[in-house]
């Protein structure tokens, strides 16, 4: 009898948590997931710049401001033709250049997008 019983109350565990996970899913539109995914995606990859370029494209005063740019709030269009620039060998630099050339041109889009959605550095 106590069998039967605690197969009941497994039972019933298992079906609220279905619910609830279904309620759950189901409570958040799937085109904001979807819609944020680019951006997660250019999160991680810009977080591959932040020790020259700081977090999230803004370099803090001890971590290269004044010798690097700031990366966040550029146009998109301006941060990519940048990157492909480094990425051809067009535009010479210590690194970057090399860094570049590990990006493929979506990665760079996605780069690109997340920092020009950034808000540019007071005082910059």
């Amino acid at each position: 009898m106590k069998d039967k019983s605690k197969e009941r109350q497994t039972m019933l565990r298992m079906r609220l948590f279905v619910a609830l996970i279904s309620l759950g899913s189901s409570a958040v539109p799937a085109q904001s997931a979807t819609a944020a995914e680019p951006d997660m995606a250019g999160r991680r990859l810009v977080a591959n710049c932040a020790a020259c370029h700081g977090t999230d494209g803004k370099p803090a005063a001890d971590n290269g401001a004044g010798r690097l740019p700031p990366l966040a709030g550029q146009p998109r269009e301006q941060l990519i033709a940048s990157m492909q620039a480094f990425k051809k060998g067009e535009r010479q630099a210590t690194i970057m250049h090399q860094i570049a050339r590990g990006y493929s041109d979506e990665q760079i889009a996605l780069i690109a997008s997340f920092l020009a959605n950034q808000k540019k550095p007071e005082g910059r």
